[in-house]
């Protein structure tokens, strides 16, 4: 069937031989998606590039600054570009084809990245049957970061043939007896779920914003960092928050939602008329997020143009519903040990509180 592919469709791809990776690929997988993790093999680079008629590696003589090996660590300085090829081989066949974002810690973090792919025009984008390498431009823009081979900064969903969205009548319907969202008398179901932003008085803290001048962060090290020395703890007055240029924020949404168990979501942009204006870098929810009762959407913001007032309750983003291609075996969870499931406001779990 079209759609999204599950847990056991990665199982099978990797057994196949139609992934490989040199890492235990079975820590990888989640219930729609698959973790992607980088390897030694690194380089600085002069800018970003895409290599719509050659393989990456025959630019990479004209854009290198310097050669990296990341089987030690290395820190990554703000707004400096990298390129590391992935551990993860492709070699697609059936019509399989897919596209990438990166994972919620690392939209968390700012830290900018996107898939490059051979003979491929768009980033992100794994197009039909691709065999090859793969390789993620990284650049950290709040913070310096230090990364090692075996991180996992993004992930990749593959379908078979295409995404089988659900349309909006067809979502209404869903919603009034599996139900994608709490707390909230009304779904707006508009090309998919408008998600507002909670900037009500009666928070304690109603956003986090990153500070200028921090310390290195680790990524590999989990519940460790005291986000005091890394976040500034913001509340609203008026119900109201300006989003100031180049700063960066996290805040969450005031409807609480799900994911049933037959469904993966992206969330999306909701208006990109009002210019460089960036909200939720990670854009994959697998099928379980949010049970029992809803999880609230954590939103990554930022403008780079002019600054923005946001109002409570102002509609920022969408979540698109679209079917899998089979019920899965396993969903998000405690018992996949997933980070984020029955969230509030929440930093990427680097962090200690």
């Amino acid at each position: 069937m079209i759609g999204s592919l599950v847990y056991n469709d990665y199982k099978d791809l990797f057994k196949k031989n139609r992934i490989s990776t040199t890492r235990d690929f079975e820590n990888q997988i989640q219930p729609s998606s698959i973790d992607l993790s980088l390897s030694e093999e690194c380089y600085e680079i002069k800018c970003s590039f895409l290599s719509p008629y050659s393989k990456v590696r025959d630019k990479l003589d004209e854009l290198i600054v310097k050669k990296i090996n990341l089987n030690h660590s290395k820190i990554f300085k703000k707004n400096k570009t990298y390129l590391v090829r992935l551990n993860e081989f492709l070699n697609l066949e059936n019509n399989v084809k897919g596209y990438c974002n990166p994972k919620s810690s690392t939209g968390r973090l700012d830290i900018f990245c996107r898939t490059i792919l051979d003979n491929c025009d768009e980033y992100e984008k794994i197009p039909s049957n691709y065999q090859g390498e793969m390789f993620i431009e990284i650049t950290t823009r709040s913070f310096d970061v230090e990364f090692i081979a075996g991180d996992k900064l993004n992930q990749m969903r593959l379908v078979y043939k295409k995404n089988y969205y659900i349309e909006d009548n067809a979502l209404r319907k869903i919603n009034d007896f599996d139900p994608i969202i709490y707390n909230s008398n009304l779904a707006i179901i508009d090309n998919g779920l408008k998600i507002s932003v909670d900037l009500s008085t009666n928070n304690n803290i109603c956003s986090y914003r990153a500070k200028e001048n921090t310390p290195v962060l680790n990524f590999s090290k989990v519940n460790y960092h005291d986000k005091n020395k890394y976040w500034d703890e913001l509340n609203t007055k008026n119900n109201c928050l300006i989003i100031e240029r180049n700063k960066f924020y996290i805040l969450k949404s005031k409807e609480k939602i799900r994911i049933p168990k037959n469904m993966a979501g992206e969330m999306i942009p909701y208006d990109t008329g009002i210019g460089d204006f960036r909200v939720h870098y990670a854009g994959f929810f697998d099928p379980g997020f949010g049970d029992p009762g809803g999880s609230y959407a954590v939103l990554e913001v930022k403008t780079q143009e002019v600054p923005f007032l946001l109002e409570d309750g102002q509609t920022i983003a969408r979540i698109k519903y679209e079917k899998l291609n089979k019920n899965t075996s396993v969903v998000y969870g405690t018992s996949i040990n997933s980070n984020y499931q029955n969230q509030k406001l929440a930093l990427s779990k680097h962090f200690i509180y």
